[in-house]
């Protein structure tokens, strides 16, 4: 029985990517001294853009077999930002657009929560007896 109809795990897929794109940021932030470090980004448009690109049409003989829609069970991916270098030892961190995108990062985690926290209090609402 899908109360939400996938509301809760779609929810939950993007709060796993903000959360990596979280860890990939911080980790950018924390090698910015460090030589030749390259920095790294969590994405998840060009994921989403292949995997619609992908029709594969199959016949499924079990309900509980693999649907072969081309989804993976990672919705993003971590790549490095390989052909730039802003410091002289070779590093591309650029610490601005690292904290922006951190700060913006949090206002999506956040609204994530926010929704997830309502759909859990309609719920309850419900399970109260509307009370």
């Amino acid at each position: 029985m899908d109360l939400f109809r996938g509301t809760i795990s779609t929810l939950e897929k993007s709060m796993q990517y903000a959360s990596a794109k979280n860890q990939t940021i911080s980790n950018n932030i924390a090698n910015v001294d460090t030589p030749n470090y390259k920095a790294k980004n969590a994405v998840f448009k060009n994921i989403l853009n292949e995997s619609m690109s992908q029709n594969v049409e199959a016949k499924r003989t079990h309900e509980r077999h693999l649907s072969f829609n081309g989804t993976s069970d990672s919705s993003y991916q971590i790549m490095t930002k390989n052909n730039t270098s802003y410091n002289s030892n070779g590093n591309n961190v650029d610490v601005d657009k690292e904290m922006a995108e951190l700060a913006k990062n949090q206002i999506y985690y956040q609204a994530l929560v926010d929704r997830i926290n309502g759909k859990f209090g309609s719920l309850q609402k419900v399970l109260q007896g509307g009370n």
